[in-house]
């Protein structure tokens, strides 16, 4: 259990009871956000490759489908909080509703460490899995998509054993397939991007020139890279990133960072990627001007905006004060608690919030469902296209009544 100043299902509560009565929101509905319409709880036997039978705990939380069928990952992890879980079936409620695309919110998933399975066990764990879930989910009902410790590959496994069980192909079942297998092109690109597009549309909100704006990004996975990419291709300067074991800073800019990337793949740190063209080696630190940072200084640097793209709970009561850049893009779920928020407004920080700027990934995940249930293959072009006009309607809609209100751009998009 979180301690209660880091609880994100109570940080979720406060947000919503604040958002209700600034928005005048009637109480019966108040009342249906507050706690989850479902938590469905399976156990999950399966016969292991030495022949012993174990037994694996699953659950699914359905938080609110009043705009569509639930929609949120699925999460492989030995340690479930469910305070966790709750809070983030919430936040897919919000994020849905934010960028408007007919789902509601959910979240699940199984009590193991993948990594201590076999792939024969790890089928069979999902495929189980599946039975148990079939009458509750569902192209309109549930549709999971992959989360924690969860791929393509085991989204297809779901689709074949949901398909098996109701007896007809069902594609829509599940997001974030193989595009082989229905997938959709432009689903790893869009959470990245999609945040790239929110912060540019709210820079441009605010006569903010993008060109030579210095950026921090914490934590350089699949989000933060291709978020990198396209603040770079904008004409930013992106000067520091990190990763769970600790990061780069180069005061004018990194050079290259598909350079760093693939570095980062070939060693599996992002440490000691001091790269200048192709080349990643010593030298070039000295050349290039490198710092060597921790995770959590990548906050902290004098930059104009700084991006939490990792874990939630990463700006507090304790470094929100050593903040320097005055806008925040929160590309992980939930990374600034509620102390953290009061500080950085009373500091006239501009925090764009996580259900509005990392909603390009659950956006396209509607853009993949409505492909399957039209029967239809979109290039990417023309899904990124869709998405940037989704993401800049949001940021309209988010914008204007949080100046409406009064209120901040977080308030705003709960109001929304």
């Amino acid at each position: 259990m979180q301690s209660a100043t880091h609880n994100p299902w109570e940080r979720a509560q406060v947000q919503l009871a604040r958002a209700a009565k600034q928005a005048e929101t009637d109480s019966f509905l108040a009342a249906r956000l507050r706690e989850p319409d479902r938590i469905v709880e399976v156990s999950i036997p399966i016969v292991m490759d030495t022949g012993e039978t174990k037994t694996f705990r699953g659950f699914r939380v359905q938080h609110n489908n009043i705009l569509g069928p639930y929609k949120g990952g699925l999460r492989y992890h030995k340690e479930v909080d469910m305070d966790d879980v709750k809070a983030l079936a919430f936040w897919m409620t919000m994020k849905n509703a934010v960028v408007d695309v007919p789902f509601g919110g959910g979240k699940g998933g199984i009590v193991v460490d993948p990594k201590m399975l076999s792939e024969k066990e790890l089928e069979s764990l999902t495929r189980e899995f599946t039975r148990k879930l079939v009458p509750v989910i569902g192209p309109t009902l549930d549709v999971p998509a992959p989360d924690v410790n969860t791929n393509p590959k085991i989204m297809s496994w779901i689709v074949d054993e949901y398909s098996k069980a109701v007896g007809t192909p069902s594609p829509a079942t599940v997001t974030g397939k193989p595009i082989e297998k229905g997938g959709s092109e432009g689903r790893t690109e869009a959470t990245g991007f999609g945040g790239s597009y929110v912060l540019l549309s709210i820079l441009k909100k605010k006569g903010k020139d993008p060109r030579g704006m210095t950026v921090a990004i914490q934590g350089f996975g699949n989000v933060g890279s291709f978020l990198a990419y396209a603040l770079k291709e904008a004409g930013m300067k992106v000067v520091a990133l990190s990763d769970s074991k600790g990061g780069i800073y180069i005061p004018d800019g990194i050079p290259d960072i598909g350079a760093v990337q693939t570095c980062k793949e070939s060693s599996g740190l992002l440490a000691g990627c001091y790269c200048a063209g192709s080349v990643c080696d010593l030298p070039n630190k000295y050349a290039l001007g490198v710092r060597d940072i921790t995770p959590t200084e990548v906050l902290e640097l004098p930059v104009d905006i700084v991006v939490p793209a990792a874990l939630e709970n990463a700006l507090t009561e304790e470094n929100a004060p050593r903040v320097q850049a005055g806008i925040v893009l929160e590309m992980a779920n939930g990374p600034t608690t509620a102390e953290a928020d009061a500080i950085l407004k009373e500091k006239g920080t501009v925090v764009i919030p996580d259900i509005l700027a990392n909603a390009g990934g659950v956006a396209v995940s509607y853009f993949e469902w409505k492909q399957n249930t039209l029967g239809e293959h979109w290039k990417k072009n023309a899904v990124l296209k869709d998405l940037k006009k989704l993401m800049e309607s949001a940021v309209d809609d988010v914008y204007e009544t949080s100046e409406r209100h009064a209120v901040t751009l977080r308030d705003g998009a709960y109001i929304v």
